[in-house]
Formats: structure tokens, sequence, C-alpha cells
């Protein structure tokens, strides 16, 4: 016969990590306030630390985006940031809302979720925006709709 130990004992900590009532680890966190971040998988990390400065300055790059009608934005933006959010800072300059847009890089169409820095885009880079056709589609035929009901209803009127 085997005797099993208790659950108590077999989870139990070995070491002590508390010096008196005070844990290490909660001096640790208070004496350096560690930063969090979300990598791109989902692992969360501690966040990097450059060396020459110091400070936790975020890469800007800048990417400039043309559109189809010759019109070019230059946008500066945090190089983990992702194409829905270069969307969003779009439409501010452009007057299109982000579902109405779509970015092509080095030929590809990208998805709102994907990461610029994951797929190449550097400082300088392009990135081409061009209107969704269906959108465009459903904008003139609401517009066609609208001439085409506003017609009647002027003619009834002056009759």
């Amino acid at each position: 016969m085997v005797k099993i130990p208790s659950p108590r004992r077999l989870f139990r900590s070995r070491s002590r990590s508390t010096v008196g009532s005070v844990d290490m680890c909660a001096m640790v966190a208070e004496h350096e306030k560690i930063e969090w971040e979300v990598r791109p998988g989902g692992m969360l990390v501690q966040k990097r630390r450059s060396p020459d400065d110091g400070l936790d300055a975020a890469e800007a790059i800048l990417v400039r985006v043309s559109t189809g009608g010759g019109w070019q934005h230059d946008v500066s933006i945090d190089a983990t940031a992702t194409f829905g959010d270069l969307k969003v800072m779009l439409s501010l300059a452009t007057g299109l809302w982000p579902r109405e847009q779509r970015l092509l890089y080095r030929g590809r169409e990208r998805d709102d979720g994907d990461h610029l820095h994951m797929a190449g885009v550097q400082d300088g880079d392009k990135v081409l925006l061009l209107e969704d056709p269906a959108v465009t589609e459903r904008k003139l035929r609401s517009t066609t709709l609208a001439q085409l009901m506003g017609v009647p209803c002027h003619s009834f009127i002056q009759v």
C-alpha cells in the first residue's frame, strides 16, 4: 500500500518570500512600477525599456497613404498599431468611415486586426487607400433612388 500525502502538503510552498509580514513581491512592485504590454500573439509581457533614454518611447513611423484620386496623406502612427487604427486616423483626414476604407500594402488588402510591424510597414512606406466598391455602389443607388423619388413629388406639388 502506497501512502499519498495530503493535498495541503503537496501544494505548500517550500520557501517563503516574506520578510516579517511584508511580501517581497509587493515591495518590488511598489519600488518599481512594472508596465505591461500585450503582444500581437496575445502574450502578456513586461514592457521593454530603451537603454538610451530610460523612458518608454513608442516608435512612431511616418506612413504615406495614397488615395486613388491623386491625394496623399502623411500619417504619423505607432509602429505597433493596427491597420484598423490607421483607418481611424485616416477617417479624420478623408471623411470616409473606417468600414468604407480598404487599405492595400504590398499588393494585398490588410485586415483591421493586422499589425503594421508584423506586415513589414516601416518608416516612409506607402499604403494605398481605396473606397470599398460595395459602399460606393450603395451610395450611388441611394442618390439615384432619392432623385427618382423626388421627381414625382415635385411634379405633383406643381400641379
